[in-house]
């Protein structure tokens, strides 16, 4: 089985490579037409509208960011005026005083 599939590989390869012309030469490469290599409108639209998307994203995510940073400070302010009140409490709970 193998060795029929080696076979016809082989006959293949000895049909095809001598019509193959090793010595051609490499075509000259072409200049492509400018007109015809520019994105035009609908490149500079889509580029426009990825542009703006990402200017509000960063704004949007900015606000997110500014947002949760003052909610942290704002939560730190009232565990420390619930840590004060609490100690004032306590220091009047005690009967020598």
């Amino acid at each position: 089985m193998i060795g029929h599939a080696v076979l016809s590989a082989w006959v293949s390869l000895s049909v095809v490579l001598p019509s193959i012309r090793w010595d051609a030469a490499t075509p000259a490469p072409k200049v492509p037409d400018a007109d015809s290599v520019t994105p035009g409108v609908w490149g500079f639209v889509i580029t426009f509208m990825v542009a703006a998307v990402t200017v509000l994203l960063v704004i949007d995510m900015t606000r997110r960011i500014r947002r949760t940073r003052y909610r942290a400070e704002i939560a730190q302010k009232l565990d420390a005026e619930q840590a004060a009140a609490d100690v004032d409490r306590s220091a009047g709970d005690q009967p020598g005083r």
